[in-house]
């Protein structure tokens, strides 16, 4: 049921977000750390609807600090401590299991998190298979800027290698039509290509 499927990836991740707290709290200056709120299954037999969750209610305002579709940009996860925290939450699970597994939907009030989804690779990862397209993993990748918390943790920048793949067609391929191409894509990451053609040149 979708309802055990939502358990189980919630606490799942909430095993994760747990390990990267072990791991960031005692680093000087990193502060708080997101946290994901355990949703337990409860099963009424005498119920039409025989699984239902539970889970704490979170006050006050709620916030989408990562999102499923990379197009649509979400300031604040750029411009407060706990979206910064959570993309470096997703970066540092990506790191840990290899790029095979990725938290999504990051949401929640504050520091505390909820209803969040997991995607991974078509094999799953460790026998767990996430709720989401990996293709929210390929996103990641392209998308996710490095903030002083990643840096904090040690965490390698995804954009080098991203770039070098990225570049080597352009370089070989003379005909001008392609630069059309190129052109077109710079509107959706705009800042990233700005950052990468200054360090260009």
């Amino acid at each position: 049921s979708v309802v055990i499927q939502e358990c189980y990836v919630q606490n799942t991740a909430r095993e994760y977000a747990k390990l990267y707290a072990a791991e960031a709290e005692p680093l000087e200056g990193f502060g708080e750390v997101p946290e994901i709120i355990p949703i337990f299954l409860i099963h009424r037999p005498a119920n039409n609807i025989p699984y239902a969750t539970v889970e704490e209610e979170l006050v006050g305002e709620f916030v989408k600090y990562s999102v499923k579709d990379g197009k649509e940009v979400n300031f604040l996860r750029r411009d407060s401590e706990a979206g910064q925290k959570c993309c470096t939450f997703q970066h540092w699970v990506y790191e840990k299991t290899n790029g095979n597994l990725l938290v999504t939907d990051l949401q929640g009030v504050g520091m505390k998190l909820t209803d969040v989804g997991i995607a991974t690779l078509a094999k799953g990862y460790k026998g767990f298979k996430g709720n989401c397209s990996f293709s929210f993993i390929e996103q990641f990748r392209a998308l996710h800027q490095c903030n002083e918390y990643c840096e904090m943790l040690g965490l390698k920048s995804l954009r080098t290698t991203h770039q070098k793949q990225r570049k080597a067609p352009s370089t070989k391929s003379k005909n001008l039509p392609n630069s059309s191409v190129v052109k077109k894509m710079v509107p959706k990451k705009a800042r990233e290509h700005r950052d990468f053609i200054s360090s260009e040149h």
